[in-house]
């Protein structure tokens, strides 16, 4: 299960990445000013900040959703990974008598 939710991160943070990729920059409307009007037609006339505004909500609260989960999970999780620890009276290294 833990697998299957940190695979899904992992795509998550992708899709953000690439859904910021995507956005146009705050001065993108001085290119429409110089002759490159179409670069707004793919989605509409009204642009692209209601509709990339909106998927970029959203996959920011499915990364933060999981970044939570996956951070509950590994921090409640019953079974270690790691060796048990030996006890304490095999830790202590005999102690070897000097010879004079």
């Amino acid at each position: 299960m833990m697998t299957a939710i940190a695979i899904f991160h992992l795509l998550i943070s992708i899709a953000l990445i690439l859904v910021v990729l995507l956005q146009t920059g705050r001065g993108s409307d001085m290119g429409a000013a110089f002759g490159s009007g179409a670069s707004q037609t793919l989605f509409g006339s009204s642009g692209t900040s209601g509709f990339m505004t909106k998927v970029t909500t959203g996959v920011v609260v499915l990364f933060m959703v999981t970044s939570l989960v996956l951070a509950y999970m590994y921090s409640h999780r019953e079974y270690s990974v790691r060796a048990p620890a030996a006890p304490v009276e095999q830790q202590v290294p005999e102690q070897v008598p000097v010879k004079k």
